[in-house]
């Protein structure tokens, strides 16, 4: 799991039967205390019905049989899925809110 920006949507004429009622997004892991600090690489991720949109802090699970129990489809070749939008990250003392 990681915490990452919401960089855009992605649109495709034609998905995976399984991802048919699904929201595609483009997203990059972030510092939690530090969220204009972006680190690694821009990835896919579906969006598993939360409602996240560009500009959004989000909970990331990188996982395969744990994005596929989240989205509800057993056979979906998923393996990165948007679990949640995140409100704050508290780390030691530090609260960063995002909501």
């Amino acid at each position: 799991m990681f915490v990452a920006k919401v960089l855009g949507n992605v649109w495709a004429t034609r998905k995976h039967k399984h991802l048919s009622n699904l929201k595609l997004l483009i997203v990059k892991q972030i510092d939690p205390m530090d969220p204009k600090k972006l680190v690694g690489e821009a990835t896919l991720a579906v969006d598993g019905q939360i409602g996240a949109g560009p500009g959004d802090v989000v909970l990331i699970m990188d996982e395969g049989g744990s994005a596929r129990k989240i989205i509800g489809e057993p056979k979906a070749p998923v393996r990165t899925v948007v679990a949640g939008i995140v409100d704050s990250v508290n780390s030691k003392s530090e609260v960063k809110k995002y909501a």
